[in-house]
């Protein structure tokens, strides 16, 4: 490894010490990806899509802590506060000004864990009832209008 030098100094005194993948850091609220258990969007933190899966991993990880983006409204945390306090799991508010991320809350520990799917799949809609709604667009009278002039 080579020597600092002056610059490397100013530098590092200016702007802080270089973090690895720092990038990944804006995303995930501060941690690394390969440390989360679980991340919700702010989509799903703000509509409360994601609490049941939250609570159930809170159950399985007792010794985790919750990341919460701070620009999101304290009104839609607090269902993920009352979980966080309900198994006693840390918690800390992420307000970084500079960056901004889709990620609502994280789930992490301070160490690797490497899970492969951290993220809470969407639940598809039925398809009977978006064809029952297609035979109904296609009976309007404005459908059959239009199949006249197809």
């Amino acid at each position: 490894m080579s020597e600092k030098d002056v610059n490397d100094y100013l530098t590092e005194g200016m702007y802080g010490t270089h973090l690895p993948k720092e990038e990944e850091r804006k995303k995930y609220l501060g941690t690394l990806r390969e440390r989360i258990v679980l991340a919700l969007t702010v989509g799903q933190v703000m509509t409360d899509k994601g609490i049941e899966k939250l609570e159930e991993v809170m159950k399985e990880n007792r010794n985790a802590s919750l990341l919460m983006n701070g620009h999101v409204s304290s009104r839609f945390l607090s269902e993920e506060k009352k979980l966080a306090n309900k198994y006693n799991i840390p918690y800390t508010i992420v307000r970084n000004e500079e960056n901004e991320t889709d990620i609502g809350a994280v789930l992490t520990y301070d160490y690797a864990i490497d899970k492969e799917e951290i993220f809470l799949k969407e639940e598809m809609t039925e398809q009977p009832e978006n064809n029952n709604d297609k035979d109904k667009d296609n009976n309007s009278l404005l459908s059959k209008i239009k199949r006249w002039f197809s």
